[in-house]
């Protein structure tokens, strides 16, 4: 079961999108124009597939899991990306504190 909130992986984008419950994320979908590789990393580093071809956006589980390491080299790719911090500054002790240091950009924190 995914557990929120989640970050949105573009495919070949550097750019995560946060997304702090189900509601927001189907939300926010809607607007989307994503592609089969586009991939949602939940607070446990757990990986989810987005079929959108639906109404309701579905996600299924890779099996994939990411681990602190690998969301934080995600995250500090995606800061990069936009040239306001170092990147070599950005730690995190859990996935799910990695996960939530973007709610602030997305107004959720």
């Amino acid at each position: 079961m995914i557990s929120w909130p989640c970050i949105l992986k573009l495919d070949g984008d550097n750019e995560l999108m946060f997304f702090q419950n189900e509601q927001v994320f189907i939300s926010e979908c809607q607007d989307l124009i994503l592609d089969d590789n586009d991939y949602i990393v939940d607070s446990t580093g757990a990986c989810y597939l987005i079929d959108s071809s639906t109404n309701k956006p579905v996600l299924a589980d890779t099996k994939q899991k990411l681990n602190v390491q690998d969301v934080t080299v995600l995250i500090q790719e995606h800061e990069f990306s936009k040239a306001e911090m170092c990147i070599i500054k950005i730690h995190f002790p859990t996935i799910a504190e990695a996960i939530n240091s973007l709610a602030f950009e997305y107004g959720d924190g």
